[in-house]
């Protein structure tokens, strides 16, 4: 080895940024020296396939080990070198020559064929082997991993000291690559916490916080106070618009990691084929259009909460990955084969009865049971009649303020108007009346008559809108009203649920929401064409 050749190859590896690429640069570069019959670097990382190593009854400690991160040589009787994955990929530390150089922090030279310290002297013998020299990569006091070149000459001192100085370069260039990656990482994650916080702003400000004195409401509170202080997963259960997401982040904000993360899923919205790239994140080059590493939602969230929103929408078969991450804490981006950890308090919500799924098999009974300890059921506006007119005027302040108009007030009349309504749509119903109340509004005069859905929604029978007001109605008849009413909807839109002019625009509701409405009472959109 020439110590020229050695301090050009420590200088290229300096300025490398990526921690993958420094071992195979090294092997390669100390390869082409002459005599070398093979280069290898081994990395010490968490102790990954312990059950199936075959080293795992010498390993003295299971929790770490050396990985063969880079190997490159040229064998006489045509043996692959350039593989990590053969008997050599794991090496304990403490055991053989390899795991003792890390262990004792020291190099080793063999220079003798014949030594009993080979572990394999029938391969020294056929691969003329005469020499071997390995040395501890160590940056700051800690052990990073082991260098170690096999030669068919003799390594004499002097090369082996003009080792040790380039170990030392080349573990600080590894500890600088990972420190650049952690960098990296972080600066990813503080973009992901960003935007996510650039979401929760926005949505806040067109939402507002819970507003309300209700009894339904009250009890509600009430049972948010008692889990929030708590680590236990939450499910939150409520029809469409009812504001369980809302409800999701208080219960953060409430509790021990409400300086951490709020990251929200909505599973409904995430393509099948990218479930576990969006979950659990991907390294680079692990598919088609992976062109960087990129953390999924459980990393970006880990010490804070997870809002996993419409839950009963994912996927059967995708139900098994989200249960070992609940369940165990670990998963694996897509690409890459280690096992990570992460600390997340959970939150699911769903406006469907996943109890009733989970026994016809819709949905995972071991999910159901391990997302549902602490249910907390959000009434529907219907049911906390009294907290309309506070939404109501909730949302005119500021509306109002996003609109740049003057607020337009809400009289007694107004509020008991939006009362006798049912709101199928519930909250986000609301709040949208309000916008196009706001909206139409001239001067402090609130303009009901043309933007509140009570006046415009088509009913199924003769009677007026002002009887209807009068009207105090049994459950029966105004599901069955309701019932006409939907049917009129999808009539007139000839059975399309989405899009301009379908039903849910008709009706000045979601899409989602009118579904839900449509599946619990059992009405086939199809049968209305």
């Amino acid at each position: 080895m020439h110590l020229e050749a050695l301090q050009e190859l420590a200088l290229r590896i300096s300025g490398e940024r990526d921690v993958g690429v420094i071992p195979q640069c090294i092997v390669e570069g100390l390869a082409q020296q002459p005599g070398i019959a093979l280069a290898r670097v081994w990395v010490v990382k968490p102790g990954d396939i312990c059950q199936s190593c075959r080293l795992r009854p010498s390993c003295p400690d299971q929790t770490a080990c050396l990985h063969l991160s880079a190997s490159a040589g040229a064998s006489i009787t045509g043996e692959s070198w350039s593989r990590t994955d053969g008997n050599f990929r794991r090496m304990p530390i403490g055991r053989l020559k390899v795991g003792s150089i890390a262990s004792e922090r020291a190099g080793v030279l063999i220079t003798d064929p014949q030594s009993e310290r080979w572990a394999r002297p029938e391969w020294v013998q056929r691969e003329g082997i005469a020499s071997f020299a390995g040395q501890p990569l160590i940056f700051r006091d800690e052990t990073l991993g082991v260098l170690a070149v096999f030669r068919r000459g003799t390594i004499d001192d002097q090369e082996f000291r003009w080792l040790r100085m380039f170990a030392d370069q080349a573990a600080s260039a590894i500890a600088n690559a990972r420190a650049f990656s952690e960098l990296e990482q972080l600066r990813q994650q503080l973009e992901s916490h960003n935007a996510y916080l650039k979401e929760e702003v926005e949505a806040a400000l067109a939402f507002g916080s819970i507003v309300g004195r209700s009894r339904a409401l009250h009890r509600v509170l009430k049972q948010v106070e008692d889990v929030a202080a708590t680590d236990s997963t939450v499910l939150v259960l409520g029809e469409s618009g009812t504001g369980k997401e809302l409800l999701a982040k208080e219960i953060h904000e409430r509790g021990r990691r409400a300086h951490k993360p709020f990251v929200r899923v909505n599973c409904s919205a995430i393509p099948r084929e990218m479930f576990e790239s969006e979950f659990f994140g991907h390294v680079r080059g692990a598919f088609t259009g992976a062109l960087r590493d990129r953390p999924g939602r459980f990393q970006v969230a880990n010490g804070g909460t997870i809002f996993l929103d419409e839950i009963g929408e994912l996927p059967l078969d995708l139900q098994p990955k989200l249960l070992r991450v609940l369940q165990e804490g670990q998963f694996e981006r897509v690409g890459e084969d280690i096992t990570r950890k992460v600390d997340v308090r959970v939150i699911a919500a769903t406006n469907q009865d996943l109890q009733e799924e989970a026994r016809a098999r819709r949905f995972r009974q071991d999910l159901f049971y391990r997302l549902s300890v602490f249910p907390v059921e959000l009434p529907p506006l219907r049911a906390r009649k009294d907290d309309i007119p506070l939404l109501a005027t909730h949302f005119i302040g500021q509306l109002s303020k996003k609109l740049g108009k003057p607020a337009p007030r809400l009289t007694q009349e107004d509020g008991a108007r939006l009362q006798r309504y049912e709101w199928p749509g519930n909250i986000r119903e609301l709040q949208n009346a309000m916008e196009r109340a706001v909206i139409l509004s001239k001067g402090h005069h609130l303009c009901l008559d043309l933007a509140f859905p009570g006046t415009t929604i088509a009913t199924p029978t003769s009677v007026s809108i002002v009887d209807l007001q009068d009207a105090i109605l049994t459950d029966r008849e105004w599901r069955e009203r309701e019932r006409a009413n939907l049917l009129n909807a999808l009539k007139r839109a000839q059975g399309r649920i989405y899009g301009s002019g379908g039903a849910a625009d008709l009706l000045g509701v979601k899409p989602t929401t009118l579904t839900s409405r449509l599946r619990a009472l059992k009405i086939n959109p199809q049968d209305a064409h």
